[in-house]
Formats: C-alpha cells, structure tokens, sequence
C-alpha cells in the first residue's frame, strides 16, 4: 500500500517539486545558450514512472489473462451445457472480435478526456460481466456475456499500454518494456495453468468469481493512486486535471494545495482546451483508429503483428486437445505446460528492451544526435524503424524455425521434454518480435497511441480469431506436420515487408507530418478572428515575402527530397 501511494503522487512528488521550481516552471532567460535546450518530457522521477507503468501493466494483465484462464475449462463447459466443440470454441472467437473492436471505439476517448475516465467505465463493465458469467446458466448467456467481458478487459490492457507513451520517451522505453511486457507473458502463461487448478478441483465458475475479486482489488486501487497521464490532460504530469481525471488522494491533495503552479504550455489541444464541447471534440475523435489505418507503415506494421499472432493463438487453440489425446494430459497438467510459454517470454524482455536501447544509441552515435532519456527525442530524420526491426529480425527467423517444428514433434508423439523446450522457443520468438512492433508504433505515434495501439490489437485479434478458427480444420485437412509448416512460411512472407519498413519509414513518416502541418494551417486560417486579422492598409505598408500558391512546406520539401 505504501508502494501505490507514492504512485498515487501522479502528482504529489512532481507537484511537490514544481513548489521549488522544476526546470519546466523555471524563467527562460532570451540567450542563445538556452534556445536548443527542450524541456523535459515528463515531471515525473525515474522511480515515480517505473511504478506507474508497474501499476498499469497490473490493470493490463486482466486481458490476457481472461482469454487464457478459460481454456482448460472449455471441454466441462462442453459436456455442462451440452454442446458441441464447434459451438464452444464460439465463445473464444467471439471473446476474441470484441477484444479487437471495442479499443477501436473508446481509445478516441481516452486520448482526448483522459485515461481515468476510460479506467473507471472499463472495470466497471468488466467485474459485472464476470460476476454474470459466474452464475450464467445456459450456452446462450456465456456467449453474450463473454462479449462484454472482452469488451472491457481489452480497452483496459490498450489504456495501460497509451499511459507508458504519455510519460516515456523513446530514449528510455527499451528499459521499461519489461513491466509493459508483463501482462502479455504472465497472462497467456499463468492463465492456462490457473484456470486448470481451480476447474478441477473449485469447479469453473470458481474461475470467474477468481477474476472478480482480483479486478475489484485494482480497481480500488486505481480510485485512490493511479494518477491522469494523457498528456491532453495534464501535459508533463504538473498541470491540475480536472476532478473526474484526478485519483482520491490527488483529489484531497488538491484541496489542500489550491495553489500547486502548472506548466499549461506542456498541454496538447485537446476537448480541454478548445472551445469545442467536450463530448463533441472526443466524438469528432472516435473513430481516429480507422483513420490511422489509411498510413502505409502502420498498416504493415498491424500485418506484422497479427500475422506473427496467428501462430501464438494457433499453436494456444491446438494445445489441449493434443496433450489430451496424445499423451492424456489433466487439465491441471495441461495448464502447466503453458508454462514454458511464459519462460521464453521473459527471456525475449530480457534481451528486446537492452537491446532497442543499445541500437539506438548505436545509430544515434553515427549520425552525432544526442540522447537524453528526459527529454523527447526529434525523430522526424531519425531511422527509428530501421533501430527497432533490426532487433525483431532474429527473433522472427527463430520463430520460423519453432512453429514449423511444433507440427512435426506432435505429429511423431516426441518425448515431452522436447515438447516443453520448442514451446520456450516459441515464446521467445514471437513475444520478441511483438514488443518491438509494439515499442515502435508508440514511437511513431506518440501523441494517439492509444488509438494506434488499437488499431494494433484489432489487427492481432482478427488474425488470431482467424488462427483459432481455422487450425482445427487445417490440422484435420492438412496433417499436423504441413499445416505449421504452412504457418512458418507465412512468417517468411513478413521478411519483405520488414525490409520496405526499414527502407521507407522516414519518408511516409516525413509526409504525414507535412500533411499535418497543412491540415493544422488550414484551421488556423478558418478559426481567426477577424478583429485580430491585418487590415489592407497595413499589409500595404509592411514589407511582405513573395509566394506563390505551390509553395512548399519544409516538411513536405524534406519527403520530396528524401524520396
């Protein structure tokens, strides 16, 4: 408790230190020393942001671990409701759609009203469908119900994930991707193994009131700690959010410190900010994922991800029922081998985050570009597509190499030691390459990660559903042995696509920004007072540059050149 509490001073140590003066609240004096000089990213210390993030990954666990905790559980839930395997399987494809959709609606919101709002609405939604699911009583209410379950586990593990772009800067964010990587390795790995135990010897509802109490223990805990971090909020983390944004013990810290001086130049516009209705401006913002899928290099990056998704969830679906009729496995002892999911896991974190950091330094060196990790790095002519997939190569290689072999180990009823060891691979491989595409799409979409964060985990749950649904008929089809070796080629199919990332990432990058700026100059134009505007007389007697109507932006003169 004393841990969150010092989390909870989302506000009170950095607002303690604006008292005396932070660097972002210090006079900037007219001397050409201090003009290069950027302020600092966030107002939060190095040990104040690794226990927000912590506290955040602990709200995101809930996802993964939902999706997973289920599983053992399907074959009683089977025979329960009398069934059939196809119609089972329906309540994770479903699970699975929704866990893709709903982000894609509220992610708009939390990036324009803020974090907390989406956190409360979320966990709200989701401790009552669990609640529900623990005393559904025919197929048809577990089937809808899971809906709502996914629906707000999901937009709660994309809301924890936007919160490390709002305080992280790309200099730093190799070494927190090991707190952010936690729910993805602990959920898919304990989820099996736990939902096993207790469908074996507590029933499976016991599984859902499980999920209960443990979102309502966080879910308090964020009421009272877990500080606002949208940046359309709060800017640098030092500007008073308004009561609905803030914790209770900001809330009562407030109270006593009315006033705490705020950096309002750290805020980005947003439903704060304009004169725009709040509800408006966040609507205007609702479907802001879709848009993004119209940028080239997010696109690809999404086929990346989902793609190298379809083999977690194929080789997750599968699992069961191979342990089960090949080596006559429990469920509890089916749950345990998703264990070596999760060691392979954490091995990838120990190797992507040191890693991304490293090569970036490296490449930073050999263009003579400083690194701070306090302040936001300029990567509008920096290759950080080039830093980042250069270290998801060999993990992508390595996951060829493991998903084409789980099919044929199965196929031959190897020992289950051997087993064991390709499915630690396989964690590494594929959970490698997934946080480095997930670290780069924040880095190039800092400002509407959650909306690009989205779009990404809409892009993993389409082609995981996809992956789900149609590995049983591939596997039956096919064979074990060629239908993963299928998979496996798929992977090979990414390479190409890596590589055109790589090659033009800065110039679609260098583009879109010309595009805003463009975009942004037209409404300034629109939204100008008249009474402010130069009259004729004064544009007549002051000097004015000749232009044309094909001038060019520097931006866009920059993407031009480039390509």
């Amino acid at each position: 408790m004393a841990v969150m509490a010092t989390v909870a001073t989302g506000s009170t140590s950095a607002l303690a230190a604006v008292d005396t003066e932070p660097i972002s609240e210090q006079p900037v004096s007219d001397g050409v020393d201090d003009v290069d000089v950027p302020p600092p990213y966030s107002v939060w210390s190095p040990w104040q942001k690794k226990l927000i993030v912590a506290g955040a990954a602990f709200g995101g666990f809930f996802n993964p671990i939902t999706a997973q905790v289920y599983l053992p559980a399907l074959t009683v839930l089977e025979d329960e409701f009398g069934v059939t395997e196809a119609e089972i399987n329906l309540t994770v494809t479903t699970y699975m759609i929704f866990q893709g959709l709903t982000p894609i609606l509220f992610s708009g919101f939390t990036d324009t009203l803020g974090r907390r709002p989406g956190y409360i609405f979320c966990f709200i939604v989701y401790i009552s469908a669990n609640i529900a699911l623990a005393l559904a009583n025919d197929y048809e209410d577990l089937l809808v119900i899971r809906c709502f379950q996914s629906a707000g586990s999901a937009t709660i593990m994309v809301i924890c994930q936007a919160v490390v772009a709002d305080i992280i800067t790309s200099a730093e964010r190799g070494a927190y991707i090991a707190l952010t990587a936690i729910p993805s390795i602990l959920g898919p790995s304990l989820g099996p193994v736990i939902g096993g135990a207790m469908t074996q010897y507590m029933g499976w509802r016991s599984i859902f009131w499980m999920l209960t109490i443990a979102a309502g223990i966080n879910f308090l805990l964020m009421l009272l700690f877990i500080p606002e971090t949208c940046r359309k909020v709060v800017g640098d983390g030092s500007v008073r959010p308004p009561w609905w944004c803030q914790s209770v013990y900001q809330w009562f810290y407030y109270r006593r410190h009315p006033s705490v001086p705020q950096n309002l130049n750290s805020l980005e516009k947003s439903a704060y900010t304009t004169d725009e209705g709040k509800l408006k401006y966040a609507t205007s913002h609702l479907f802001s994922s879709f848009a993004l899928l119209r940028e080239k290099e997010l696109a690809l990056l999404l086929i990346i991800g989902g793609t190298v998704f379809t083999g977690v969830y194929a080789v997750g679906t599968a699992m069961p029922a191979l342990l089960q009729d090949l080596y006559g496995f429990t469920p509890m002892q089916i749950g345990l081998m998703y264990l070596p999911l999760a060691g392979g896991s954490i091995l990838a974190v120990v190797f992507v985050g040191p890693g991304m950091n490293w090569n970036l330094r490296r490449h930073a060196r050999k263009l003579g570009m400083p690194v701070d990790k306090k302040t936001k790095m300029d990567l509008s002519r920096f290759p950080i597509e080039k830093v980042r997939l250069e270290i998801a190569f060999p993990f992508l290689l390595l996951g060829v190499g493991i998903i084409t072999s789980w099919g044929w180990i199965t196929v031959n009823k190897v020992e289950i030691e051997k087993v064991i060891i390709v499915v630690l691979f396989l964690g590494v491989g594929l959970v490698g390459v997934n946080n480095v595409v997930n670290a780069l799409i924040v880095d190039i979409y800092p400002d509407t990660a959650g909306a690009a964060l989205a779009a990404y985990n809409l892009a993993k749950c389409i082609m995981g559903a996809a992956s789900s649904g149609f590995v049983a008929p591939m596997i039956l089809g096919m064979g074990m042995g060629p239908a993963f070796t299928l998979l496996g080629c798929l992977y090979l199919l990414l390479v190409p696509i890596i590589l055109l990332v790589m090659w033009k990432g800065v110039v679609w990058r260098t583009s879109r920004h010309a595009r805003e700026l463009r975009k942004k100059g037209s409404i300034l134009v629109r939204e100008q007072d008249p009474q402010e505007s130069v009259s004729d007389t004064d544009m007549a007697s002051t000097p004015q540059k000749e232009t044309t109507s094909t001038e060019i932006l520097p931006a866009e003169k920059d993407a031009r050149s480039t390509s």
